[in-house]
């Protein structure tokens, strides 16, 4: 986990300088917000500690914004028993999501489970193109339509063919154009009570990619998904190759969204899950000596 978060780690102790057992509060605070925290959120983690802060002090801050006021209010993925345990995988074009669902479903087969895959992204040829490729590389099944065809209608007809073949977990593209698009939000709303439908009104989850590399501009697309759809969970890619892996506090701030996973490369097994304490450790080493 410290790997992945090197150049944030970079940024981070560049802007220190020498490591010190201690810190000003002051200075702190200007190096969390250069790192991608949101001011408003870098205040109220700080808010309770004093002008010059130990390591110790700013770890239990951060452990308390991941905990909550108690442990009722952390923020957890809602555990879902139906199976097929459907997923359908939202996010804009460039974020990582045909990827992120190969990497998905190669963690699922490594587990011993049934995956079939829906490319639901019908717009774009290349999306349905690289499913197929992915879905043959790892070796799983794939239900795919003509390029410009009902998305919804897809997400169907994966989920019948899901439970009728037995299947663990099915996991379903959808398109990724701009998120403000009326079209696009209407398009996902859709799909989402289609699935509802096909599972008879059983759970399921929505699971948005988010590009790493982008920092806090995610979090307003994120929102926007978010208010539409009311996603359950978030993955983060392209983190390897960021220095603001700071915002990751600042989506589960303003979300109230668990973290995932963390994509780290393009290889099928490049997933890992999010360890909240491995993620605070890295921000601490890059502080303090």
């Amino acid at each position: 986990m410290l790997d992945l978060f090197k150049k944030t780690a970079q940024n981070i102790s560049s802007l220190i300088g020498t490591k010190t057992p201690t810190i000003q509060k002051e200075k702190l605070e200007e190096v969390l917000i250069e790192s991608d925290i949101q001011y408003d959120l870098t205040d109220s983690i700080l808010e309770h500690l004093p002008p010059i802060i130990k390591r110790n002090q700013l770890e239990v801050a951060l452990e308390r914004f991941f905990r909550g006021e108690s442990y009722y209010d952390k923020i957890t993925l809602k555990e879902i028993k139906t199976k097929p345990l459907v997923e359908l995988i939202i996010g804009v074009n460039g974020a990582g999501k045909t990827t992120t669902i190969a990497k998905l479903a190669n963690k699922y087969k490594s587990e011993g489970k049934k995956i079939l895959l829906g490319a639901g992204d019908t717009f774009r040829a290349a999306a349905t193109e690289q499913l197929k490729l992915w879905s043959e590389k790892i070796g799983t099944e794939i239900i795919t339509t003509q390029n410009g065809g009902d998305p919804s209608a897809l997400a169907y007809d994966t989920i019948q063919a899901g439970i009728a073949r037995g299947m663990d977990n099915i996991i379903i593209d959808t398109a990724g154009r701009l998120h403000n698009q009326t079209n696009l939000k209407n398009e996902l709303a859709k799909i989402t009570r289609v699935c509802s439908k096909a599972l008879n009104g059983q759970d399921f989850r929505k699971i948005l990619i988010l590009d790493g590399t982008q920092g806090a501009s995610a979090i307003a697309q994120a929102k926007i998904f978010h208010e539409s759809l009311q996603i359950d969970g978030v993955i983060i890619t392209k983190l390897d190759g960021t220095s603001k892996g700071g915002a990751i506090l600042s989506i589960i701030y303003e979300l109230k969204l668990p973290i995932l996973f963390l994509g780290i490369g393009e290889k099928e097994d490049d997933l890992v899950r999010f360890e909240e304490k491995a993620y605070i450790q890295s921000i601490l080493d890059s502080i303090f000596e």
